[in-house]
């Protein structure tokens, strides 16, 4: 078993920015991969970035050069920057620790507006 519990969102202008933060109960370094999702109201949740085992990254084409996944020993951490309105979202971190096995946080908050 895993928990996750994610912080860090909030409410920010346009243009802003934020970390979001991901306190994992076990060594980050046991995790095949990691992830950040988020789901907006009435739609899908959707994939934001991937970080794997060996650190390679991957991101949406959405946030791709705003977003920046990355993680320590404890925390999987997800840095905001440039935040639009259409990023607000309840934002979900995901890890799966084999092929099979994968956890959710709680999620996190981030609203977006002027």
């Amino acid at each position: 078993q895993v928990q996750l519990v994610e912080s860090g969102g909030g409410f920010v202008q346009p243009g802003e920015s934020l970390r979001l933060s991901c306190a994992a109960s076990r060594d980050t370094l046991s995790f095949v991969a990691m992830g950040w999702y988020r789901q907006a109201p009435g739609k899908e949740r959707e994939w934001v970035a991937h970080m794997r085992s060996n650190g390679l990254t991957d991101y949406a084409d959405v946030v791709k050069g705003r977003f920046t996944i990355s993680r320590d020993r404890s925390t999987i951490y997800l840095q905001m920057n440039n935040l639009q309105p259409e990023d607000t979202a309840l934002y979900f971190c995901n890890v799966r620790t084999s092929p099979v096995a994968t956890y959710w946080g709680q999620g996190t908050q981030v609203t977006v507006s002027s």
